[in-house]
């Protein structure tokens, strides 16, 4: 049943619908989902540096990665006008977050997953009548969906070719996922090119709804 679009943020069904979005998150295949405040979702400008410093392979390579998505400072201001958001972690094995030929495969299907969750609990929230709900991913988009493109059609002013699907990653837009899981008491390790395997003890992919 589609909602009925409500004006009062403060509407009984709300918690019922943030309880179903963190339940549907799990059903969907997320290892960890929770509900938190909009207010908590902690950004940092130092999280979009690291896309620059040391290079990231995604840097200006598609309309979901910086510079071209939206700035922390915008989103920021944005996130004042929401109250409720809902989080969640998929874990995968550590070797998958290393960049590397042998777990391409593996990796590639584990962030679509991540997009498919976030793309699916959006449109929840949509039906639900939170037609301001908006989701963030993990990763490129480029590298997800478009590996096999020679550009990104948004870029050049085209449709993009997974306009549903496609999105920034939580990191694009600045926020802070290691502080936000350390805030939750969630494991979450720093998995970086040198790591091998066998040194962390997992990997995570994250993903947000932000819902109104």
């Amino acid at each position: 049943m589609i909602g009925k679009i409500n004006t009062d943020k403060n509407q009984v069904l709300v918690p019922e619908h943030l309880k179903n979005y963190e339940k549907k998150a799990l059903e969907l295949g997320a290892s960890r989902a929770a509900v938190i405040s909009a207010e908590n979702i902690p950004i940092d400008e130092r999280v979009t540096l690291k896309c620059q410093i040391p290079r990231c392979f995604g840097y200006g390579a598609s309309a979901h990665c910086p510079p071209n998505t939206i700035k922390p400072a915008e989103l920021r201001e944005r996130l004042k006008q929401y109250q409720w958001a809902v989080f969640f972690s998929l874990e995968v094995p550590p070797e998958v977050i290393v960049r590397n030929k042998e777990t391409i495969t593996e990796r590639i299907a584990a962030y679509l997953k991540v997009f498919k969750i976030v793309s699916e609990l959006e449109a929840a929230a949509f039906y639900d009548g939170h037609y301001m709900a908006f989701g963030l991913a993990a990763g490129s988009c480029r590298s997800s969906f478009c590996a096999k493109e020679d550009t990104c059609a948004a870029l050049e002013g085209k449709k993009c070719r997974f306009s549903l699907r496609a999105r920034p990653s939580m990191e694009a837009t600045g926020i802070d996922v290691f502080n936000l899981m350390a805030l939750l008491d969630w494991n979450i390790y720093p998995i970086g090119s040198g790591a091998k395997q066998g040194e962390v003890a997992a990997g995570n992919l994250t993903g947000i709804v932000v819902v109104q």
